[in-house]
């Protein structure tokens, strides 16, 4: 049963605000857009970019892509009660929504009175909405994007392998965990795998033990320079760097050898040169 927090005022409608940068999306040739061609250094547009648009919301990640700052876009995913497969980050409903209680005693009828309460640090003005599901984001967003999403529910791994694989997306969709075990049976199930690792966990980490079934790597920023290092030259093909929001902080782990980042505000970043970046 969802809990409803009292509304403290309407949300105005959606102001889809543009920032500055491309504005075309980011669409390769006629087929589905896959990992494969992503370009030299790659823009994840982290929950859709969650200092600009509300974090997992349909809005937001349509918003992301328009606005072409991003090659991909990162959204979580939780598994309701009866086995639907939701997009949100967190177990409760209470930060981001106008509920309260746990996601995982829902039913996708009772998902379906959820709505989303975007923050009002926000650029420009954003309606409530309903959270979505992940087919929702499959069907809209899949092969017009690579996308990235965190099974946040290791159990669901078949649930959305099946889901990935009916669409045709086992190369356009990037399925992420904290747990190396997890990015094992994603790359047995023939999906693009992902690993994200904090800076406490890679100061012990051994990345090139994972190199034959880690596709990605994403590494938090704030990790030593000697431990962002190893997991550069660990063999993983893919070393991208969390959660930056600075240009300086792309600027680092760029020139230490990353080559993508996941960052809150792909369109901060767009708006300022890499420094040192070939023209």
């Amino acid at each position: 049963m969802v809990t409803r927090i009292a509304l403290t005022g309407l949300v105005s409608a959606t102001s889809l605000v543009s920032l500055m940068g491309p504005t075309i999306p980011l669409e390769w040739g006629p087929g589905p857009l896959t990992v494969d061609s992503l370009p030299r250094v790659t823009y994840v547009a982290h929950r859709g970019g969650a200092r600009e648009v509300p974090e997992n919301s349909m809005s937001g990640l349509m918003a992301a892509h328009r606005r072409g700052t991003a090659q991909v876009l990162d959204f979580d995913t939780r598994m309701l009660r009866d086995g639907t497969l939701v997009v949100l980050h967190d177990p409760l409903l209470n930060r981001t929504t106008y509920s309260g209680g746990e996601v995982r005693g829902l039913t996708l009828r009772d998902w379906r009175g959820v709505r989303l309460r975007p923050k009002a640090s926000l650029p420009g003005s954003w309606r409530s909405e309903r959270p979505p599901t992940v087919a929702e984001v499959l069907d809209r967003l899949g092969g017009r994007v690579v996308l990235m999403l965190e099974a946040k529910d290791p159990r669901s791994l078949g649930r959305l392998a099946a889901l990935i694989r009916s669409r045709g997306l086992t190369r356009s969709v990037i399925v992420h965990s904290n747990d190396p075990e997890v990015a094992r049976r994603v790359h047995r199930a023939g999906l693009v795998s992902g690993l994200w690792r904090s800076a406490r966990q890679l100061r012990t980490d051994r990345p090139e033990r994972w190199r034959s079934f880690v596709d990605v790597l994403d590494v938090d920023h704030k990790a030593r320079d000697a431990d962002l290092l190893r997991a550069v030259r660990s063999g993983v093909r893919r070393v991208w760097a969390h959660t930056v929001v600075r240009p300086r902080q792309r600027d680092r782990v760029l020139a230490l050898g990353c080559d993508g980042v996941v960052t809150d505000a792909p369109g901060r970043l767009a708006r300022v040169p890499q420094r040192g970046a070939r023209p």
